[in-house]
């Protein structure tokens, strides 16, 4: 469950002849001097931030804070029991149908969407994390990168996010297909074995997260069986050793057999995950799917269905355009359950669909007073105040939510949008800034923080805000774009975030 192999061929092949491979039979964590003196985390980060930003600018990223916000604590969650504080973890849902999921150098975790449909408990996604996550505490890439010879920070970012970009979207360049192809020929045995090292570690690491985590430890073994199921008899022919995902009858048998040394907590899946998976499963359906014909075991609110078939119903109405009649399933799911956020943001989401305006207002402005602070229902119901003709309101709660909850990218553009509808151009600015900070273009942020400082009538605080914050993101540049960006201050055009 990582990049597909030819990615890591491919970043292997660009650094040059490889050194001598890993010792055999040393399957003990090098995460140590070697590695460090290849890429440092520092090098790690910005590595990863810019294959995000990539795939961001491709539109690959499930830009939804309920998703987001799920995948995100059930992350943190895992990450918390790897003991190593060193990665910030960023947890991300891929606009993708398919099985798969990445780790990115720096502590950026991938999860196509079709993966988490795939998964039948919520033990077997998080299996799938704590593998990924595996891989980042060990330093799969670095390691890679230092067993290789040498590093280049700038093309390997740049192929590894081309080679993402092309296998989300299905569609790769003829120079990316050229290149992966190249470099399957170049990569040695010895870089294949290091990556299948690379494999067996995270498994191991993996499970001792999956189980501290509170969760099942078989339930990675059984989703590695779930993969070897659906890759059928073909999946038989295929060289071991190249297999994109290599999932053995041995891998199972080993992990399962680590899985069964341990403790196996009965924990129940979260009513979230079931949630999210349908919120997940109708999202990835085809435009031409028939959404009204989705679900037929939850047509009303009183056949016997399961409570995330009926969410998922109304979810699938709602994308065929029939709010009115996801409004009941809706309503009578939170009536059942009020203490779930996600019925409280798709009710608010149905009412403000069906032009329910007020009622889309009541009802998020209840979910705000008893989930505070709660970033899917602050950002619902900022867009049922904007459409409310209330942008004023809509930026004051996002901003007590940008100034007290880290926020994402998504959040930072959001909250742009609705200072400079209420006439903040001057902070539409500064928020737009700070999405660029988020996805990693400092100079993008700096050319939008001066944009900030022409806006006529500052006071003396925003001036003084602006301008540290400027000096600020100028020390994280590299040396030369400092020194320049200090000689000649750029005089950017608006790019059109803060003022659509």
């Amino acid at each position: 469950m990582r990049a597909p192999a030819s990615l890591l061929s491919l970043l292997l092949a660009c650094q040059g002849p490889a050194a001598a491979a890993q010792a055999p039979g040393s399957d003990l964590p090098d995460i140590g001097t070697p590695a460090s003196t290849t890429l440092s985390l520092i090098d790690e980060y910005k590595i990863g931030l810019m294959i995000v930003r990539s795939l961001r600018d491709a539109g690959q990223i499930v830009e939804d804070p309920e998703v987001t916000e799920y995948l995100q604590a059930l992350g943190m969650r895992l990450s918390s029991n790897a003991h190593e504080g060193a990665h910030r973890f960023t947890f991300f849902a891929i606009k993708d149908a398919g099985i798969n999921a990445f780790a990115l150098p720096g502590g950026f975790i991938g999860v196509n969407a079709g993966l988490v449909t795939a998964t039948r408990s919520e033990g077997e996604l998080a299996g799938v994390l704590a593998h990924e996550i595996a891989h980042v505490t060990q330093r799969h890439i670095a390691r890679s990168i230092q067993n290789a010879g040498r590093a280049n920070l700038a093309s390997a970012a740049a192929i590894l996010a081309a080679v993402l970009i092309g296998a989300t979207t299905g569609m790769p360049s003829d120079a990316v297909l050229g290149s992966v192809t190249a470099a399957q020929g170049l990569a040695a045995q010895s870089q294949i074995n290091f990556t299948r090292t690379h494999e067996s570690e995270a498994d191991r690491v993996g499970i001792g997260i999956l189980a501290a985590a509170g969760f099942d430890p078989v339930a990675m073994p059984e989703f590695f069986w779930t993969l070897q199921q659906r890759s059928g008899s073909a999946g038989k022919n295929i060289p071991e050793l190249l297999r994109t995902h290599p999932v053995t009858t041995e891998r199972i048998a080993e992990t399962r057999d680590r899985a069964n040394q341990l403790e196996r907590p009965r924990t129940p899946d979260s009513t979230s995950y079931a949630l999210i998976r349908e919120r997940l499963n109708v999202d990835t359906m085809q435009p031409e799917t028939s959404f009204r014909d989705l679900y037929p075991n939850a047509r009303n609110a009183d056949y016997p269905s399961t409570d995330s078939e009926q969410y998922g119903r109304a979810l699938a109405l709602l994308r065929a355009g029939l709010p009115g009649e996801a409004i009941p399933l809706l309503q009578a799911l939170l009536a059942r359950r009020p203490d779930v956020t996600l019925y409280h943001t798709a009710l608010g989401q149905a009412e403000l669909a069906a032009g329910l305006v007020e009622a889309s207002r009541a009802t998020l402005e209840h979910a705000m007073e008893l989930f505070p602070r709660n970033v899917p229902v602050t950002m619902r119901y900022a867009e049922t105040l904007m459409r409310d003709d209330d942008p004023k309101r809509a930026h004051v709660v996002l901003l007590d939510l940008f100034n007290n909850v880290p926020p994402s990218a998504e959040q930072a553009r959001y909250t742009a949008l609705a200072a400079n509808a209420a006439g903040d151009v001057a902070d539409a600015y500064y928020y737009m800034s700070e999405y660029h900070v988020i996805s990693g273009d400092l100079m993008l942020a700096i050319g939008q923080l001066r944009l900030a400082q022409a806006v006529p009538g500052l006071n003396a605080v925003q001036r003084e805000r602006f301008d540290a914050r400027i000096r600020e993101l100028q020390e994280y540049l590299p040396k030369g774009k400092r020194a320049r960006e200090v000689a000649e201050p750029t005089n950017p055009q608006p790019d059109g975030a803060a003022t659509g």
